[in-house]
C-alpha cells in the first residue's frame, strides 16, 4: 500500500474593526472597517485565491484525479467573497465539481467558541456546515477547528456532531516520542480519527520557502520529497497543513511558490511511493495506531502549540470573558443583527491582535497585526464591545416593555384563553435560525 500525503489549506479573512473611539459608544454601532476589509480581500483574491484555485484546477485535470487537496473556508470569509469578490466563490465551486477537493467543516466565525460555550460551538459548526452545502453543493465529512485547536473534550463534542475525522496539530509536548505521521484516535471518542500536522515540513513551505538566509533555500520538489521520505521512512502519512494565503500573499509569486506547487505533484506521482489523499480518504485508508491523550487544548500557533496566542494575558481573558458572558442575555433576544455582530466579535483574530508575545513568535504576531500595540487592539475592541453590550441591554428592555404592556384587547383575549393544565410544559423558546446566506 502506498504512503499518503494529505494537503490541507485554511481560508479565512476576519472582519476587521474600524477605529472605534470611546465617544462613539451609544451613538454609532457600525463596527467594521469596510474599506480595509474590501481592499485586503480583493488584494488577496488577486494574489492568492484566484491564481491558486486556477492552478489547482489545472493540476487536478492534468493528473486525472490523482492529485487531491482539502480546504476549510470560514463563514466570515465566505460573506466577504459574496460581498466583494463573488468570482472567488465560483472558482471554489469549480474545484468542488472535480470530486478531488474535500471541503471541511469548522466554526462559522473562525471563533474560539469550543473553549467557552458548547452550545455556541455546536451552533456555529452546524451553521458552517449548511453554508458549505449551500455554496459548494457538498456536505462536510471531516472537521477542522479554529487554529487546529483540539482537546479530548472538544474531540468528543465534534464526534457527537457526526464527524468521524478531525485535524489537529502534531504537538511535540503531546506526542512525546510518537510520530505525527500516523492516524490516531481520540481519548474520549475512540472512533474519532485524528490527522496530525507535520509542523516542520508544513512550515518549510508556509514560513521558510522564500527566506534566502535559510540554509536549504531554494526549495525544490525533489529536495522536498526527499525530506518527506526521510520523515515518513517507517510511517504511513504526512499531513501538510497551512494557510492558503501562503501562496502569493505570505510567499510572493516572485519567490517561485506557484512554480513549486505546479511541479511538486509531478515529482511525487512519478516517484510512486506516495499518493495524495483527502482527510476523509486518509481516515478510511489508515487505521488508528494509538490513542492520543490531550487533556489541555493544543493549536498550531507559536512554539508552545497551545492557546496562549489568544488567551495568554489579562487583556485577552478580560475581553473573552466579557464577550461570552453575554450569551445568556442574547439567548432571550430575537435580533438577527445582534447575533451577527456577536458572531463576528468572536473571530479569533481580535484576540490574536491583543497578544503580548515579543520574543520567539513576536515577529509573526506583528506581521498579522493592524494595530501598533496589543493595548490599542484591546482598547478598540473593548469600546466596540461596550457599545454592543448597550445594544443588548436596550433590546432586553424593549422586550421586557412589550411583555409588560400588552396591546389593547390582549387582556380580554387572554381572559378567554383556557388555562394550561396543571404540570403542562411551556412552549419551547424560539431557536436561532441557521442562515446560509450572508448576514
Amino acid at each position: 500500500m502506498k504512503k499518503s500525503i494529505c494537503l490541507y489549506f485554511q481560508v479565512h479573512q476576519p472582519n476587521r474593526l474600524r477605529l472605534y473611539r470611546f465617544f462613539d459608544i451609544g451613538k454609532d454601532s457600525h463596527y467594521y472597517d469596510d474599506f480595509a476589509n474590501r481592499t485586503i480581500l480583493r488584494r488577496v483574491a488577486q494574489r492568492c485565491y484566484l491564481p491558486m484555485n486556477a492552478l489547482l484546477l489545472e493540476m487536478i485535470g492534468r493528473y486525472k484525479g490523482e492529485f487531491k487537496v482539502a480546504f476549510s473556508i470560514s463563514g466570515s470569509v465566505i460573506e466577504q467573497f459574496d460581498r466583494y469578490a463573488p468570482e472567488v466563490i465560483e472558482s471554489f465551486r469549480k474545484l468542488a465539481e472535480t470530486g478531488c477537493v474535500e471541503f471541511l467543516s469548522e466554526t462559522y466565525y473562525h471563533s474560539l467558541a469550543s473553549l467557552a460555550s458548547p452550545d455556541e460551538f455546536k451552533h456555529q459548526v452546524m451553521k458552517h456546515k449548511e453554508t458549505i452545502e449551500h455554496y459548494f453543493g457538498v456536505s462536510p465529512k471531516s472537521f477542522r477547528n479554529t487554529e487546529l485547536i483540539y482537546s479530548d473534550a472538544i474531540g468528543s463534542m465534534v464526534y457527537d456532531m457526526g464527524f468521524k475525522t478531525m485535524l489537529t496539530e502534531g504537538a511535540k509536548h503531546v506526542l512525546g516520542w510518537k510520530s505525527p505521521n500516523y492516524v490516531y484516535s481520540g481519548a474520549m471518542a475512540p472512533k474519532l480519527k485524528l490527522l496530525l500536522k507535520n509542523s516542520s515540513l508544513s512550515d518549510d513551505i508556509a514560513f521558510r520557502f522564500s527566506d534566502k538566509n535559510w540554509p536549504d533555500w531554494p526549495l525544490t520538489g525533489e529536495k522536498y520529497l526527499s525530506w518527506i521520505k526521510a520523515s515518513a521512512q517507517n510511517d504511513e502519512i504526512v499531513n501538510l497543513f497551512m494557510d492558503y494565503e501562503t501562496f502569493g500573499e505570505h510567499q510572493k509569486a516572485q519567490s517561485g511558490i506557484f512554480d513549486f506547487m505546479r511541479y511538486f505533484p509531478d515529482v511525487v506521482l512519478k516517484d510512486g511511493e506516495f499518493e495524495f489523499v483527502t482527510p476523509a480518504q486518509a481516515a478510511k485508508k489508515h487505521n488508528a495506531v494509538d490513542v492520543l491523550d490531550v487533556p489541555d487544548p493544543i493549536s498550531w500557533a507559536d512554539e508552545e502549540r497551545d492557546v496562549t496566542a489568544w488567551l495568554g494575558n489579562e487583556l485577552q481573558n478580560d475581553a473573552f470573558g466579557k464577550l461570552y458572558g453575554l450569551e445568556e442575555k442574547l439567548s432571550i433576544v430575537d435580533d438577527d443583527a445582534l447575533w451577527s455582530d456577536y458572531g463576528h466579535l468572536q473571530e479569533s483574530d481580535h484576540f490574536y491582535y491583543m497578544c503580548t508575545k515579543f520574543f520567539s513568535d513576536g515577529a509573526v504576531h506583528k506581521y498579522f497585526n493592524p494595530y501598533d500595540t496589543p493595548y490599542e487592539a484591546f482598547i478598540n475592541y473593548m469600546n466596540v464591545l461596550s457599545d454592543f453590550m448597550v445594544r443588548v441591554d436596550d433590546a432586553i428592555s424593549v422586550s421586557d416593555a412589550k411583555f409588560a404592556a400588552p396591546k389593547a384587547g390582549a387582556k380580554a383575549k387572554a381572559a378567554k384563553t383556557v388555562k394550561a393544565k396543571a404540570g403542562e410544559k411551556p412552549a419551547a423558546p424560539k431557536k436561532r435560525t441557521v442562515k446560509t446566506k450572508k448576514q
